[in-house]
């Protein structure tokens, strides 16, 4: 929370992208906002943007490097924020012009008229203790040495076979524990890809899933869709 923000209206926010396993049309999406195709004061990425993006592999370095100097270039343009996620972490030394939360500073406290907006990718609070160990150990730079090339190229490949698109039972009552660990007026996480809106807890869809982007426009989010694409039954969008 290190950081004080405005949030613009018209800011656009993509999550979950799962790059290039899930969600192959975010290069497009991508070239459609550099050209000014998509116009847009700020461009927010919530994490887990790419399937595996980790700063010190030399590998995943290159085979991003046409997706990591877009991002970069779009930031000479436009504000552009990356909220690290669990599949993206440690990406401070792959861009320039980029400003990058790691999971140690968030939720990035961002503010419009008098609101306070916290946005967070969504695997900070109410998670098992196993899982806040693994994403720890992960993050640490000294285990990320000894992380051969090879196992970062095994990996991405292996999360093809992932399935990430799914409705989560009784969502609403985990969205509203999520939501105490919060002092704000509008919280937004990605992580879940749900796509829904409980109360001022906005969970946002995953671009990998569903197609669909988030817009800010005074005090609302907007979930318009990028491309046609059904993975959920019934589409989710709304308030819970």
């Amino acid at each position: 929370m290190s950081h004080s923000l405005e949030l613009k209206t018209g800011a656009l926010f993509i999550a979950d992208a799962h790059y290039p396993n899930h969600g192959k049309e975010f290069l497009t999406l991508l070239q459609n906002i550099e050209c000014g195709k998509i116009k847009t004061p700020q461009l927010i990425l919530m994490g887990d943007i790419f399937d595996l993006l980790v700063g010190s592999s030399k590998y995943l370095k290159e085979k991003f490097k046409t997706e990591i100097t877009l991002i970069d270039n779009i930031a000479k343009k436009i504000e552009v924020i990356y909220i690290e996620g669990n599949h993206d972490f440690n990406l401070r030394p792959l861009f320039k012009n980029v400003l990058v939360i790691p999971i140690q500073q968030q939720p990035l406290l961002m503010h419009h008229n008098k609101q306070t907006i916290a946005l967070s990718h969504g695997d900070k609070y109410c998670m098992r203790l196993s899982y806040k160990i693994y994403t720890k150990t992960i993050r640490n730079p000294l285990v990320l040495k000894l992380i051969p090339d090879s196992y970062a190229k095994n990996k991405l490949q292996s999360m093809q076979r992932k399935k990430i698109c799914k409705k989560i039972k009784n969502f609403k009552s985990l969205a509203k524990k999520i939501a105490k660990n919060y002092t704000a007026d509008l919280i937004i996480e990605g992580h879940y890809h749900q796509g829904v809106i409980i109360d001022n807890y906005i969970s946002l869809p995953s671009f990998a899933c569903s197609g669909k982007i988030a817009v800010y426009k005074a005090n609302e989010v907007l979930f318009p869709n990028f491309r046609l694409k059904k993975y959920y039954e019934p589409q989710s969008i709304g308030i819970l």
